[in-house]
């Protein structure tokens, strides 16, 4: 269950997304948390060229680097949008712990199909589908217009 302490971390997840929307990249923010603090943040970089720039995917590279096994099991991820399988494969790779996020891949799936975004090269599905180990708490419904607005806005026509 996503309680109060879970959702200051979530609401920091979409002040990242926003950055990151702000930046110029799709609304993506993560954390990392480590014995009850932020030991590190990302957002959403992709639109640099890389597609791959993902803020949980710079977390997992992050915990690799400078967690221990056993603090990345114990440690929890944070997320302003649910893991796309390739952020679920990396993430159960590395052996980290639980994730919480604002928002599931049904909700932006259905929210691009909405605003006439054509699917994406991977198909979206659940954490729990590719990574069965991983225990996950989301979405956080408080969120969800928050979320859609900066998806919105990101695929708003500029001109």
């Amino acid at each position: 269950m996503v309680d109060d302490a879970d959702m200051a971390c979530l609401r920091r997840c979409v002040d990242l997304a926003r950055e990151a929307l702000d930046g110029g990249n799709a609304p993506f923010g993560s954390l990392l948390v480590s014995a009850g603090r932020v030991v590190a943040e990302a957002r959403n970089e992709e639109g640099g060229g890389d597609p791959t720039r993902h803020p949980e995917l710079e977390l997992v590279h992050w915990a690799i680097a400078n967690l221990t096994p056993a603090e990345r099991a114990a440690a929890t991820v944070y997320t302003s949008g649910e893991h796309c399988p390739m952020c679920s494969a990396a993430h159960a790779w590395a052996g980290l712990g639980r994730i919480v996020y604002a928002s599931s891949a049904a909700q932006l799936t259905e929210w691009l199909a909405e605003m006439g975004v054509p699917p994406a090269p991977v198909r979206s599905l659940p954490i729990n589908e590719v990574a069965p180990g991983v225990p996950t708490e989301g979405p956080a419904p408080q969120l969800a217009g928050a979320m859609r607005e900066l998806h919105r806005l990101h695929r708003r026509p500029h001109g």
